[in-house]
């Protein structure tokens, strides 16, 4: 991957709310408002369509640090929007600014970062800890 191809690409996610993305369909409270797993998925789903078309073959990227604030609720049948920027590139770690959107209103907003990994020796690597049962995450 040209990694300073990569800095300042943007990427987008679309979501209506669906009454098993809340938080009472995901047994996490009592409210029917978009839970907060389905929110960070979104946000992971634009940053990975930032990177999209970088990658070269056996290239892919996994999330190691969230950090995202909750600025208000969503509700059943609201159309959200996440957007994320590449803003910052150290080593094989990309930095996204990340934010959702319901229309005008700020919904979240906050910094995801990926790292680049090789596909084939991540997810070895996965199933070889798995099966000793000392997975690890990076």
């Amino acid at each position: 991957m040209n990694s300073e191809a990569v800095r300042g690409a943007v990427g987008m996610a679309s979501l209506i709310v669906r009454p098993a993305d809340t938080s009472v369909a995901q047994a996490l409270n009592d409210l029917p408002v978009l839970s907060s797993p389905t929110l960070m998925t979104l946000l992971e789903g634009a940053c990975s369509a930032a990177l999209a078309e970088h990658f070269e073959p056996g290239e892919t990227t996994v999330t190691t640090e969230i950090s995202v604030v909750a600025l208000g609720p969503v509700g059943v049948g609201v159309e959200i929007i996440a957007n994320a920027t590449c803003v910052d590139i150290v080593e094989k770690d990309f930095i996204f600014d990340v934010e959702i959107h319901n229309n005008s209103k700020l919904v979240a907003s906050g910094t995801i970062t990926r790292r680049l990994v090789d596909r084939v020796s991540y997810a070895a690597r996965v199933a070889a800890e798995s099966m000793m049962g000392e997975a690890q995450i990076n």
